[in-house]
């Protein structure tokens, strides 16, 4: 994050970056999920790929300007272990929400009648949020608490590595592989989300949108992509803080 820049164009870059992410990430479930789509059945490794590189856009984008934490559970676990201004907590936290929500919507819009053609409410709503394949929450907390762990330690640990001192824009690209690498290696069980925002936002646009087809929101399972992250980011970064910070 870069102080100097006014908190409005730090927020405003959150927003951005978590649109993008949106966009990129479930736009590529979207491509893979919804029939007749010509990404139709493409496969986990297209949307590992999707995210990747939904996080690595902004991050070379907005990484020297907001941070791009795109993320409230990199925001909070930063805060807690005095790492980023808790006034600016708040103000980051509902950019990213609403980004979230507004790349969703975007997704919709551009995909309608590959929605209108889909008649299995799942993949209607794996295109917007997180489910655990086994209908577990604990399977699906483990699942998300371990990989949020790992992409906030590793992303610390990269951006501030000896390696790339005089690299940030290369630090910010291996952090698109990076959340490449989760998502194939965690996405069996969950996903993974690994974000709040990612997950929570989009399942609320599901549940207000009149989509055909659509079923339930699965609001028993909304926590865990929500509590896991958070935890995760408080574990990743007091990690990290004290192994190398």
């Amino acid at each position: 994050m870069d102080p100097s820049y006014a908190l409005w164009i730090r927020v405003t870059c959150e927003f951005i970056g978590t649109a993008i992410l949106i966009i990129l990430g479930n736009g590529t479930v979207a491509n893979v999920h919804l029939k007749g789509s010509k990404g139709y059945r493409g496969g986990w490794s297209l949307i590992a790929m999707g995210y990747g590189f939904g996080v690595m856009i902004p991050a070379v984008m907005f990484g020297g300007i907001s941070g791009n934490h795109i993320n409230p559970a990199f925001t909070l676990g930063l805060a807690a272990w005095g790492l980023f201004p808790w006034s600016n907590v708040p103000y980051y936290i509902a950019a990213q929400m609403l980004g979230a929500m507004a790349g969703q919507l975007a997704i919709v819009v551009t995909h309608k009648p590959y929605y209108d053609a889909t008649t299995d409410p799942d993949d209607i709503l794996a295109t917007f949020s997180t489910v655990n394949a086994a209908r577990s929450r604990l399977n699906g907390f483990a699942n998300e608490l371990l990989g949020s762990v790992i992409l906030f330690s590793c992303a610390l640990g990269i951006v501030h590595s000896p390696l790339t001192t005089t690299e940030p824009g290369l630090a910010h690209v291996v952090i698109g592989f990076l959340v490449w690498g989760l998502v194939a290696g965690l996405g069996g069980p969950t996903g993974p989300a690994l974000n709040p925002a990612r997950d929570l936002g989009p399942r609320i646009v599901h549940a207000l949108l009149p989509l055909r087809h659509k079923g339930g929101s699965d609001w028993r399972y909304s926590w865990v992509p929500v509590a896991a992250p958070i935890l995760g980011g408080l574990l990743g970064v007091c990690g990290w803080k004290l192994l190398l910070g």
